[in-house]
């Protein structure tokens, strides 16, 4: 069983940046692909980005294309997000999640973490 915990959100300016991090813990993430999602209030929970754990692949969401940045670090077991160029429509809670497939559907991601609030003013 893999456990998941996010972390690194806060509040920041429009235009600023954060790193969020989700650290797994029980089981490494070897074989599975990692995936972030957001859920803003009152909305589903979307695709952001995702990266394959056998060779480093990415894809993005339309919305975050050339400003956010998925990347992994295996040595600590841990997956980031850079977010640079932050807008207030970015405010959201954050979730990452494992699958076993490449995929933008979040029905198909089993182990989430808690979610870290961003929250982005204007």
């Amino acid at each position: 069983q893999v456990q998941l915990v996010e972390s690194g959100g806060g509040l920041v300016q429009a235009g600023g940046s954060l790193r969020l991090s989700c650290a797994a813990s029980g089981r490494t993430f070897s074989n599975y692909n990692i995936g972030w999602f957001r859920q803003a209030p009152g909305k589903e929970r979307k695709f952001v980005a995702l990266i394959r754990w056998s060779d480093s692949s990415t894809y993005y969401a339309d919305s975050v294309k050339g400003r956010f940045t998925i990347s992994k670090d295996n040595a600590k077991n841990t997956v980031y997000l850079q977010m640079n160029s932050l807008k207030p429509e970015d405010t959201a809670v954050y979730y990452c999640a494992t699958s076993s497939y490449s995929t933008v559907r979040s029905s198909e991601y089993g182990h989430w973490g808690q979610g870290t609030q961003v929250t982005v003013s204007s």
